[in-house]
């Protein structure tokens, strides 16, 4: 059934083996679930926002490396913002970019959600509230966005993580969803992930050092390792849906193939859920996430 003609989206209806599949490797991929000419629009509102984009305004670069990532003010407040992350190898030794500006940036975020209105029509359709309902949430809310380029031969790695690291919940209730905006294949960065992961518990939480500080520190929950030789590839087509567990742990090699691999993340939290104050992103006082559509 066709539901919301500016976007282009269908309700999607899960069967039972699907659900199934999702909570047993915590993990399901839902091919066909953005039609092109909305991945298509989604990539052209971002070159336009980043046509808006002064790349001497601010020199601050994204790495999931805990051990040297640069938390500031700028990555802090990014929770309600729209802002911009350079690649690692963007930059030359003098400081310069090595390449134009749509080629060095890694990821925008974390408000697109609810700062852009094409973002936000997409992010907050009906559509993915009632696909999360099907999953298990009682009352959706959408906590995080971010577009994530994979440049052609300078994407960084994203190292093994579970997306509950960095928004945790208690009870857990975090899922990701995550869109390809282009192919993702083996080539140029397509997800891995450990099929039945999630059920081995959080391992890390990344918090603040106390409520509102800028400080941070990554805190070990669980002494179990992943069998990262137990890793498998999600190659997607443009356009698919790979939904997430919040446990569930997962990467993306570096892309050092000529071909950009742009994807689309909106991660959702259950509002009945308890979002701590230690948690790196909040939105303000009332903690209050971003609704989504409860029709067309």
């Amino acid at each position: 059934m066709r539901v919301d003609d500016s976007l282009g989206l269908d309700v999607l209806t899960l069967t039972a083996a699907q659900v199934k599949e999702y909570h047993e490797k915590g993990f399901l991929i839902i091919e066909s679930a953005v039609p092109d000419e909305t991945c298509s629009a989604l990539r052209e509102r971002m070159r336009q926002l980043m046509d808006d984009f002064d790349p001497k305004s601010v020199r601050s670069v994204f790495t999931t490396n805990e051990q040297v990532r640069h938390t500031d003010q700028y990555f802090m407040d990014s929770a309600n913002k729209i802002t911009f992350f350079f690649e690692e190898e963007a930059f030359d030794s003098k400081g310069e970019l090595k390449q134009s500006l749509p080629l060095s940036i890694n990821k925008v975020g974390h408000a697109l959600h609810t700062k852009d209105v094409v973002f936000s029509n997409f992010s907050l359709s009906f559509v993915w509230k009632n696909l999360l309902e099907q999953l298990g949430m009682t009352e959706p809310q959408a906590a995080q966005s971010m577009y994530i380029f994979k440049q052609p031969s300078i994407g960084g790695e994203v190292n093994c993580h579970q997306d509950s690291t960095f928004l945790y919940t208690q009870p857990m209730s975090v899922i990701g969803l995550w869109f390809a905006i282009e192919d993702a294949t083996l080539e140029n960065g397509c997800l891995w992930g450990l099929p039945g992961g999630h059920k081995q518990g959080l391992l890390k939480r990344f918090e603040r050092t106390s409520a509102g500080a800028i400080e941070t520190k990554m805190v070990l929950l669980n002494e179990h390792q992943w069998a990262l030789d137990e890793l498998v590839a999600l190659p997607v087509p443009k356009g698919s849906l790979v939904v997430l567990n919040g446990e569930f742990p997962h990467l993306s090699y570096a892309n050092r193939s000529g071909k950009s691999r742009h994807a689309y993340a909106l991660h959702a939290v259950d509002k009945g859920c308890d979002y701590p104050l230690e948690n790196w992103l909040q939105v303000g006082e009332d903690q209050e996430f971003a609704s989504f559509h409860t029709s067309k």
